[in-house]
This record gives structure tokens, sequence and C-alpha cells, in this order.
């Protein structure tokens, strides 16, 4: 095997936190393949990929690239040693085009002067030929997450990288987003290019990869040909236990209505409407889902209803009461529970503690304050009760949030949220980016609050998750409603039609007769 990466005995602890990340983990990467790198949220999958790209020094250990010794402490040396990576949260500047981005220190000029229609053009010509095409002269903030990782796979092909480092690269994409990436993904490969792919989605490793390596704990606990594994050993190897992937869904009781949305109008982004007369409502113990395409108005919709974008028509009721223009507060003290799309940038702060995070939503709650002062020992219990209820671990009550992993860190968002019995969870996208042990734990968590009562109104991209868990399904397509099915009627094919702007009567005539 020609080898292009070889990783050997790396290690890595964190004292502040006192996790052993790696353990002496080995990782052999040969020219040409799509690697596979799996694990559950803080198995060290990324912490190893963080040392190879130079974002943290080893402990110990040696890394080769070709054969030869590689000294890497920071990322300007893996880029000169052709190591390139897309991290989870992109590393774009917002206000910038995408060619800006794209050629980013590396300008056409003359005297000074940028040529900026030669920048353009040299981009639009690299994203053609990649398959990735995108607008060169858009600017980053106004693009789709989708458009923004194509931007920065574009950064690293503009750099000639020949190790490429996806981090969980179809988080954030929809089914045909993942497809066209794999596509992307397969041709580098073919180029002699070679792809490490970290994900927690084990049928994305048997659509790409070439070979798969398995993290438990900070440990590489095996290698394997994608043509000689399959899904329930890596997930069996992934969590050390034997993984349910069916989850269990009781039929549904739904009681009286909780939410009523009627007539509602959001606008998007420089104003445009994002969401056209959308009505519905969610019932007492059933869960509402919708589904869609990435960008077809899901985080407006969420926003209007949870008080955080204001809405330019329609109506919003909790239980009757008309919520339309409350604020934040308000709504969550009527009972509103939010599972953002972005548990990093809106759902939690990192540099804050566990015990702040949780109580950021309840600080006038009379357990956790008092005449205006917290009530430091009530706040440490409830911290401790979130952390075992919902099996946060590597967390401490008092300490910082920044080092936890994305499953634990999301299960703090879930503890915060749920705890208390809210009447409404609005879900969006809540196992994004999530391991399988996680996202089984979500949706655990998710069911048992409507057996608990709670109307829920999930929103997901992923079709998976909107079969397993709705009990009825609406798809939105550019702002509307294309259509609500009940889930006995709902079949994959079946959305897919709604998702790209068909309609119940286009169901009806591709169903057989």
């Amino acid at each position: 095997m020609d080898s292009a990466v070889e990783m050997t005995g790396i290690a890595k602890y964190f004292a502040s936190t006192n996790v052993q990340a790696n353990k002496d983990v080995d990782l052999s990467v040969a020219r040409g393949e799509v690697h596979a790198l799996v694990g559950e949220n803080g198995a060290g999958k990324t912490t190893l990929m963080n040392i190879l790209y130079g974002l943290l020094p080893a402990d110990r250990g040696e890394i080769h690239l070709y054969g030869k010794p590689a000294q890497i402490g920071h990322p300007d040396d893996a880029i000169r040693l052709g190591i390139g990576m897309v991290h989870q949260h992109f590393k774009l500047v917002p206000s910038f085009t995408v060619a800006e981005n794209v050629m980013l220190g590396m300008e056409p000029n003359t005297v000074g002067v940028l040529r900026k229609s030669e920048e353009s053009e040299s981009v639009r010509q690299m994203a053609e030929s990649y398959g990735l095409p995108v607008d060169p002269g858009a600017r980053v903030r106004d693009l789709p997450v989708g458009m923004q990782q194509r931007v920065e796979i574009l950064k690293l092909l503009q750099r000639n990288a020949q190790v490429l480092i996806l981090d969980e690269p179809t988080a954030v994409l929809t089914p045909q987003e993942s497809r066209e990436l794999f596509v992307v993904v397969r041709k580098l490969a073919e180029s002699g290019r070679s792809v490490i792919f970290i994900t927690h989605k084990l049928f994305e490793v048997m659509d790409v990869a070439d070979r798969v390596s398995v993290m438990r704990r900070g440990e590489r606990v095996g290698t394997k040909p994608v043509s000689e594994t399959n899904i329930a050993e890596l997930a069996r190897m992934m969590v050390g236990r034997e993984v349910l992937f069916d989850v269990e869904r009781k039929a549904a009781r739904p009681g009286e209505v909780v939410l009523e949305v009627d007539d509602l109008l959001v606008a998007g982004a420089e104003g445009l409407p994002a969401i056209r007369s959308v009505s519905f409502n969610v019932r007492q113990g059933e869960i509402f889902g919708i589904a869609g395409v990435n960008g077809n108005g899901q985080t407006e919709l969420a926003e209007a209803i949870t008080g955080m974008r204001r809405t330019e028509g329609g109506s919003i009721r909790l239980r009757g009461e008309d919520i339309t223009r409350a604020p934040v507060d308000r709504r969550r003290s009527a009972g509103i529970a939010h599972i953002p799309e972005d548990r990093m940038r809106i759902g939690l702060n990192l540099n804050a503690t566990v015990d702040e995070n949780l109580i950021v939503s309840r600080y006038r709650d009379p357990l956790i304050s008092r005449l205006g002062f917290l009530r430091r020992s009530n706040i440490r219990h409830f911290t401790r009760d979130v952390i075992r209820d919902f099996d946060v671990a590597a967390a401490q009550p008092g300490k910082g949030i920044a080092t936890l992993s994305g499953g634990n860190l999301q299960k703090i968002v879930l503890g915060r949220e749920l705890s208390g019995d809210p009447g409404l969870i609005v879900a969006n996208q809540p196992t994004r980016g999530l391991d399988v042990g996680s996202i089984e734990f979500v949706y655990r968590t998710l069911l048992e609050a409507r057996e608990h009562g709670a109307a829920i109104l999930l929103i997901s991209v992923e079709l998976d998750e909107i079969m397993s868990l709705s009990d009825r399904v609406a798809v939105l397509f550019r702002g509307r409603f294309a259509g609500e099915l009940d889930s006995a009627a709902v079949t994959e094919d079946r959305l897919g039609i709604l998702m790209a702007g068909g309609s119940l009567a286009d169901l009806e005539m591709a169903s057989p007769s």
C-alpha cells in the first residue's frame, strides 16, 4: 500500500477536563483512498485530525507524510505540506465574496492592484472542473451552509492540498447535496488525493469510503475494508454494544391543540418572504414533522415560533393565547422549549460553565434565584441532576463546556430545554452532527416527552428521522407547505416528490391504481 499519512502512537491529554482524548493511536491512510474515520462524539477522532492539521500538539507520537517525518506545529505547516481541513464550523469571511475567500492570500494582482475579473473566472473554472458549482461573486453570508462548504473545499483545492480532512462534511447537507459531495470526494481520490472522511453516518461510510477506522474512547479499535464490513458491525465497534436503529414509536394519542399557526408570513434575507401563508397545528402528545431541503424556510419558521424573528403577517397561538408579538422570555415562561439547529452559536455559550448554560433561560425561577441572588446550592443540584439524567459524559458542575463533544453539548441543550416538562418543544435539526449512539438517545428523549404529553414540532432535513419519529408530516418548499401526510402514508418517494416542489395531486398520479 502506497502510504500518504502514517500516524504512530499519537497521544493527547486535556488536563482541564481530565480527558485522555487519544491513547497511542496508529492510523494509516493510503494515497488515492477515501478513508472514513468513525466513532461516537468524544471518541477522539477530531482531536486526532486536529493534531494532523497542526491545531493541537500531540503529547507524543510521530507523523510521516509519503514516508518522510513531518513536523506539524501549526496549520501553516500542514498547508505547506499539502494537508487541508474542512471543519464542522466553517472558517470563512462572511462579508467577502466566494472568490475572495477562495483566493485569500493568493489574489492575482498587478503592482498591488487586484485583478478581480481574473480572480472570479479562475474560481469559476475550478469550481466547475471539480463539480462544485457556486457563484464566485456571491457574498458568503448570503449562501446556504451547503454552498459555504463548497467554498471551504475550493479553498483547499486552490492551495493544492493532497490530503483533505473533511470533518463531518454532511452534517449541514441535505441528502441530495450529500450525494453530490460523494461524487466530488470519489473524483478527488481518483486524482490521487487522499481524503479522510470523519462521519457518524455509517451508511455514508458504505457509500463513499474504501476503508474505515473506528475509534472508541480515544483508541482505534479497528480498521476494515468497507467491502468486508457492514453497518451493524461498525455501530457495535463504535459504541461497544448493539445499537437499535429502529425506535419503537407507540401510536399517538393526540390531545388538545397546543400550537396554532395561521396564515404565517415571515421575512428572510434582504426582506424577501421566507415563509408564505403557512398554517398548521400541533397537538398534545404528538410529533408534527416538517421535512424539506435545507433553505426552504425551516430556520425562519422555527425562529418565528420561538420569538427570535418577527412575523410580517398571520398569527401564532399557544393554547389559544395569541403570542405572535410576545417576546422570547414570555414564550418560554408559557412553556415553549427550543432545541436550535446551531447548538454552538445559538444553543450554548461555549465560554460559560455547564451551570450557566443550564440556567440561562430560568434564572428568574424561584428555585434558581431569590431577591436577585442566585441560589448556588440549588443550581449545583440542578446541574448534577441534568448531567446524570441526560448522561452528559465528561461534564462537571462549575466547569466549562468548550472541550465537550458535540453529542454531550447537545445533551446539555436537551437537559436545559426538557427539564420542567415544557408544553411545546420546537426541535430544529436536533441530531445534526451527532453519532449513532447520541442520535438514539435524542430519539428516545423526544419520544418520552411525547408520551408525557408534550406537543413537538420536529424540523429536520434527515428523512429517516422524520419518518421514524413523526405522527404527521408536512413538507416545506420555497416557504410554503407542499403537502401534509399522516405517518401511515409517508414514504421516502412521496416526501421526495413534495420536496422537489410536487403536490399531493402528483402523489395521487404517481400511486398505482
